[in-house]
Protein backbone atom coordinates (compact mmCIF):
# COMPACT_ATOMS: atom_id res chain seq x y z
CA UNK A 1 0.00 0.00 0.00
CA UNK A 2 0.95 3.63 -0.55
CA UNK A 3 -0.15 6.76 0.02
CA UNK A 4 0.82 10.30 -2.60
CA UNK A 5 0.57 13.56 -0.82
CA UNK A 6 1.58 17.02 -2.96
CA UNK A 7 2.64 19.96 -0.66
CA UNK A 8 4.23 23.12 -1.32
CA UNK A 9 7.59 22.47 -2.46
CA UNK A 10 7.72 18.39 -2.50
CA UNK A 11 5.86 15.74 -3.43
CA UNK A 12 5.61 12.57 -0.66
CA UNK A 13 4.62 9.09 -1.27
CA UNK A 14 5.02 7.03 2.02
CA UNK A 15 5.81 3.17 0.91
CA UNK A 16 3.66 0.76 3.28
CA UNK A 17 4.74 -2.62 3.75
CA UNK A 18 0.95 -4.19 4.55
CA UNK A 19 2.73 -7.73 3.40
CA UNK A 20 1.20 -10.65 5.14
CA UNK A 21 4.50 -12.28 6.37
CA UNK A 22 5.73 -10.80 9.80
CA UNK A 23 8.11 -9.38 10.82
CA UNK A 24 6.97 -6.30 8.68
CA UNK A 25 9.16 -3.50 7.50
CA UNK A 26 9.20 0.43 8.76
CA UNK A 27 7.52 2.85 6.19
CA UNK A 28 9.40 4.59 2.99
CA UNK A 29 9.11 7.76 2.86
CA UNK A 30 10.33 9.52 -0.46
CA UNK A 31 10.36 13.36 -0.64
CA UNK A 32 10.53 14.67 -4.52
CA UNK A 33 11.98 18.12 -4.73
CA UNK A 34 12.75 19.90 -7.76
CA UNK A 35 16.38 19.33 -7.70
CA UNK A 36 16.52 15.92 -5.48
CA UNK A 37 14.58 12.89 -3.80
CA UNK A 38 15.18 12.17 -0.37
CA UNK A 39 14.24 8.54 1.08
CA UNK A 40 13.89 8.33 4.58
CA UNK A 41 13.38 5.35 7.35
CA UNK A 42 12.76 4.99 10.52
CA UNK A 43 15.51 2.35 11.83
CA UNK A 44 13.88 1.09 15.41
CA UNK A 45 17.21 -0.51 16.74
CA UNK A 46 19.11 2.43 16.66
CA UNK A 47 16.10 4.75 16.83
CA UNK A 48 16.79 7.09 14.20
CA UNK A 49 15.61 8.24 10.57
CA UNK A 50 18.32 6.74 8.19
CA UNK A 51 18.14 9.84 5.32
CA UNK A 52 19.19 8.83 1.24
CA UNK A 53 19.47 11.75 -0.88
CA UNK A 54 19.54 11.29 -4.72
CA UNK A 55 20.09 13.94 -7.76
CA UNK A 56 17.66 13.92 -10.19
CA UNK A 57 20.80 12.15 -12.30
CA UNK A 58 20.16 9.36 -9.73
CA UNK A 59 16.98 8.94 -9.73
CA UNK A 60 16.91 8.65 -13.35
CA UNK A 61 19.59 5.83 -13.75
CA UNK A 62 17.63 4.41 -11.17
CA UNK A 63 14.26 4.06 -12.96
CA UNK A 64 16.57 2.87 -16.34
CA UNK A 65 18.15 -0.06 -14.10
CA UNK A 66 14.78 -1.60 -12.77
CA UNK A 67 13.91 -2.45 -16.39
CA UNK A 68 17.93 -3.52 -17.36
CA UNK A 69 19.63 -7.35 -16.87
CA UNK A 70 22.56 -7.37 -14.55
CA UNK A 71 25.76 -5.13 -16.36
CA UNK A 72 27.50 -1.52 -16.54
CA UNK A 73 25.59 1.14 -18.05
CA UNK A 74 25.62 4.64 -18.96
CA UNK A 75 22.97 6.71 -20.12
CA UNK A 76 23.70 9.38 -22.71
CA UNK A 77 21.46 12.60 -23.57
CA UNK A 78 19.94 12.44 -27.26
CA UNK A 79 22.02 14.90 -29.09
Amino acid sequence: MFTIEHGFDATTVTLIDDGPEAPLKEDVIIHNFDDCVTIEQWDARTDTVHKITLSMGQVQDLFAALDLPEGVYQIREKP
